[in-house]
């Protein structure tokens, strides 16, 4: 599936409305908790799982649950394919690196197989379409 950003981008954050359409009004922009409260806010029956700013955060089995692995644009190369380590894959994502994330269903970035990119001002997905196995963070 080849798109590009800009369609990309548009379809996430529609994406994102529809699985978690309360998401928009409790999140404000970049802080990923909901006003007044020191942790993530519970929307439609899924409460978000931690993560924080700067942060793409990867869970092991769908909404935020299971095993997290977090990665920082510090330890990160930008427009580098990072697989995940050998026989871990990733079914939950939050992404508030502040730039884009292509996450892949291949574990070498592989355009062929399943791939989606999220914006990065705080998209949050329950339910990947695939399992994840490899991701990249873009410039800006």
């Amino acid at each position: 599936m080849r798109t590009t950003r800009t369609t990309v981008f548009a379809a996430a954050a529609l994406a994102v409305t529809a699985l978690v359409p309360q998401a928009a009004a409790l999140i404000p922009a970049g802080t990923g908790a909901a006003p007044g409260t020191g942790s993530a806010p519970k929307a439609a029956g899924v409460r978000l799982g931690t993560c924080g700013a700067g942060q793409l955060c990867l869970w092991k089995k769908p909404d935020f649950t299971g095993a997290r692995q977090t990665h920082e644009l510090s330890s990160v190369d930008i427009e580098s394919c990072v697989p995940l380590p050998p026989g871990s894959d990733a079914q939950a994502l939050a992404n508030r690196t502040g730039r884009p994330v292509t996450t892949y269903q291949s574990a070498e970035c592989a355009e062929t197989a399943e791939f989606e990119t999220y914006p990065g001002g705080g998209t949050w997905v329950p339910r990947s379409p695939y399992q994840v196995r490899a991701f990249k963070i873009w410039e800006n």
